[in-house]
């Protein structure tokens, strides 16, 4: 029989005694061992979720003098059917490991969104080794292709935004990032090139947008020194990637609009469509059109 406690709520917390199962115990199938860095991300993962969720939207009572933003781990862990101490290893990177079942539940607890509840499920598997191969050269026909899109903007991105190939109309658009001093980088564009904010109106949104995106993509590769240097590199460089980053929005793009300003001054919104390349899904094509 799966080990179980009580645990009485507080004032504040839900009311009456309520029975915790042990994950660890419970006949489910336990995802493979994490390592360190790989649980610290899941551990931050679920403190930021957890702190941005209020107890309204769960059902509990909301006390004036609560001193936790969001809700406390115990409460987290009494919606989810768990432990109160198991749950506080998992977020403090804990060696534990924690089965779908219980992963489901959490983001069920916490009300994530597609994007968040994927999110969750790809930090909370095995990743790769450190690898040297991030995909950083398109191939030549892809590249064809990019050049005949001209003159609608295109290009080519890989998973940590470096610019692998760049029609003509697109830098020319976005003026700057396909500088040809060092490995271009959309992401490095947006946050450390002055004239990204000229170039877009929307700069706010679209940053965030971005960033959102770096980390669904940095939790798929959480053991590459790469993406830590650029995360370092966009923090030290903005103070609005360094606000943000704490945050852990993650998100995807794949279609939309944006507001562009061209070099004469005048502003247009053109529509946006992303793909992945096709053999090398960690690749996307990115087109935009005129409205």
């Amino acid at each position: 029989m799966p080990a179980r406690d009580s645990v009485s709520g507080r004032d504040d917390a839900p009311s009456r005694a309520v029975t915790y199962w042990y994950p660890e115990h419970q006949e489910e199938t336990p995802l493979t061992d994490l390592g360190e860095q790989q649980r610290r991300e899941l551990g931050t993962f679920l403190r930021a979720r957890r702190e941005r969720t209020s107890p309204a939207e769960v059902g509990l009572p909301d006390a004036p003098r609560r001193r936790t933003p969001g809700l406390r781990r115990e409460e987290l862990a009494v919606l989810a059917g768990i432990s109160p101490t198991w749950y506080t290893f998992l977020e403090q990177g804990r060696d534990v490991r924690a089965s779908r079942q219980v992963l489901g539940a959490l983001a069920r607890a916490l009300r994530l969104d597609d994007v968040e509840r994927d999110h969750l499920f790809t930090i909370a598997t095995e990743v790769l080794e450190p690898s040297n191969d991030l995909q950083r050269s398109a191939d030549p026909e892809v590249t064809r292709i990019v050049d005949l899109l001209d003159p609608e903007p295109a290009y080519v991105t890989g998973p940590m935004f470096d610019l692998l190939a760049v029609n003509r109309a697109a830098s020319t658009l976005f003026r700057g990032a396909a500088s040809p001093e060092r490995q271009p980088n959309l992401a490095r564009w947006v946050f450390l090139d002055p004239a990204a904010r000229d170039v877009l109106p929307d700069w706010s949104d679209v940053a965030k947008g971005l960033l959102a995106r770096l980390r669904a993509r940095a939790g798929q590769h959480t053991n590459e020194p790469a993406f830590h240097e650029l995360v370092a590199d966009l923090r030290q460089g903005s103070r609005e990637a360094d606000r943000w980053w704490p945050r852990y929005d993650v998100g995807t793009s794949r279609a939309g609009i944006k507001r562009v300003r061209r070099e004469d001054g005048v502003e247009q919104q053109l529509t946006y469509t992303s793909f992945e390349v096709a053999e090398r899904p960690m690749q996307t094509l990115t087109v935009y059109l005129r409205i």
